[in-house]
């Protein structure tokens, strides 16, 4: 499975706001996990088109989770990000086995990732700092 940069940043973003306390700025994100800015504001929208964040303009507003951050897995995310991946072409004669077994490995790479969540990552992140 490859995992593109927008995918690595919106993680990243999704994190970011996991740990936070309230809303904050898509400045505060960008900075604080080297995200381009103008890159953090789409991939923000994108996210927030989603419904995985909820947005409020002005001073006191920002970006926050829309669900709790237990509630939100890792596959949610990517999801948003690369699509669903679709099945692959089939393959001809003595290859034609390797079609289940791509299935399979989506099935279990699906399996695995949405049983993470932000949550997860975040409590994991707080047990590894001194």
């Amino acid at each position: 499975m490859r995992i593109s940069a927008r995918t690595q940043y919106a993680l990243g973003a999704m994190l970011a706001l996991a740990e936070a306390d309230g809303p904050v700025h898509a400045e505060w994100i960008a900075d604080t996990q080297e995200i381009p800015r103008r890159f953090c504001d789409n991939i923000l929208l994108q996210l927030r088109r989603a419904g995985l964040i909820r947005s409020q303009r002005g001073p006191d507003g920002g970006y926050w989770l829309a669900r709790p951050a237990k509630e939100i897995a890792l596959a949610d995310v990517i999801r948003v990000t690369e699509g669903v991946e679709q099945a692959t072409r089939p393959f001809p004669k003595a290859a034609a086995p390797l079609a289940e077994i791509w299935a399979q490995l989506r099935s279990n790479e699906d399996a695995l990732l949405s049983e993470i969540t932000l949550a997860d990552i975040v409590d994991s992140a707080e047990l590894e700092t001194p």
